[in-house]
């Protein structure tokens, strides 16, 4: 007696190959997808080693969102018999997948989400019974099931942590970021909520995720709450009421050319700094006091050659210093002129910096 996987799909082609789409059960991902072999070398691989720090980040997804979380479909390639029976309806393209149970279907894109789901279940069996697709290949070898697994994931277009923060409804700091922006003209208008880096030209002075990092720096690991989300607005709407830079921008005193070239005002190290700034405000005072310390930023010198910037955030050649010590050194110089004290690490990093000044 001949034995075989049935699946209801959809047939398509590619580059002249027949290809099929199904809705495979959960449960069945485990009898489907072999185990995949870890003592097998790159080379003999179509697929690369499975990473385990990756699988509960995706298992802890599906159970905190049993009812919204989505899954692209999974690739495999099928090695062995198969065959596809048209239901004849319509273009007969829909239809039966066969598939002798001695073949091996192996994955060549999802082996985390396989892997993921599978411990999800365990915690969660409520879920075994819903689907996940699956796009079945014919395996024509083990080159080319290593040039599926390239193709699919060589030109696959990572989203930008800015777009992903501007969409995510989960994350309820992107939230509460997202909120900020959009209640400030000034970031507003000059906030790219797309991109992670910006062009020469761009009409952007800061992206989105510049801003959701320095939030992140004043959270640390406290709530988000709605004492959070004040506290922000409060912070950044003072920051762009006083930071002079930005001021003479909406008067049209310099244009953006002149902010981005001339003063280090934009630049990411410097929001970054900000955070610092803020976490120290949110922990430390009480918000009636905010604006009494933030105003005080109209007397600095945001011009790149000024003395207080050199090697802190920029190097002797111009070029500016984006590291976590330069976010550091930055946020000292602004405490310095907001009349807040260091803390032990920030004396610790200043006297360094004096010491090979």
């Amino acid at each position: 007696m001949k034995f075989n996987y049935r699946f209801p799909v959809v047939r398509g082609v590619q580059a002249g190959r027949e290809y099929y789409i199904g809705m495979v059960p959960l449960n069945m991902l485990e009898k489907i997808f072999p185990a995949d072999d870890e003592y097998v070398l790159p080379e003999y691989r179509a697929q690369r080693k499975l990473n385990e720090a990756r699988i509960p980040e995706i298992r802890k997804y599906i159970i905190n969102n049993p009812d919204s979380y989505v899954f692209s479909a999974l690739a495999a390639s099928i090695d062995g018999k198969f065959q596809f029976i048209s239901s004849e309806i319509e273009d007969g393209d829909t239809g039966i997948l066969e598939v002798d149970m001695g073949a091996k279907i192996l994955i060549n894109d999802g082996q985390h989400r396989k892997a993921a789901i599978l411990e999800a279940i365990k915690e969660n069996p409520e879920i075994e019974n819903e689907t996940i697709s699956v796009v079945f290949y014919q395996d024509l070898g083990l080159a080319r099931s290593q040039q599926m697994f390239t193709d699919l994931n060589k030109h696959a277009v990572k989203t930008s942590n800015s777009i992903a923060e501007l969409y995510d409804s989960r994350d309820a700091l992107a939230v509460v970021t997202r909120k900020v922006i959009a209640e400030i003209p000034f970031f507003n208008e000059y906030v790219d909520k797309e991109r992670d880096n910006l062009g020469k030209y761009s009409s952007a002075l800061f992206t989105l995720n510049t801003f959701y990092t320095a939030n992140k720096r004043i959270l640390k690991r406290n709530n988000c709450n709605d004492d959070f989300y004040l506290f922000l607005k409060d912070f950044w709407k003072y920051i762009a009421m006083y930071m002079t830079p930005w001021i003479e921008l909406e008067k049209k005193e310099i244009s953006k050319k002149e902010l981005r070239e001339q003063y280090i005002a934009t630049q990411a190290v410097v929001i970054q700094a900000f955070g610092r700034i803020g976490a120290y405000l949110f922990e430390n005072y009480d918000y009636d006091k905010i604006e009494q310390y933030v105003k005080k930023i109209e007397k600095i010198n945001w011009k790149r050659n000024s003395d207080d910037w050199r090697l802190r955030v920029i190097r002797n050649n111009g070029r500016m210093i984006n590291n976590a010590n330069a976010i550091l050194l930055a946020g000292n110089i602004i405490k310095k002129y907001l009349d807040l004290p260091l803390t032990d690490d920030e004396l610790t990093a200043e006297q360094k910096f004096n010491d090979i000044r």
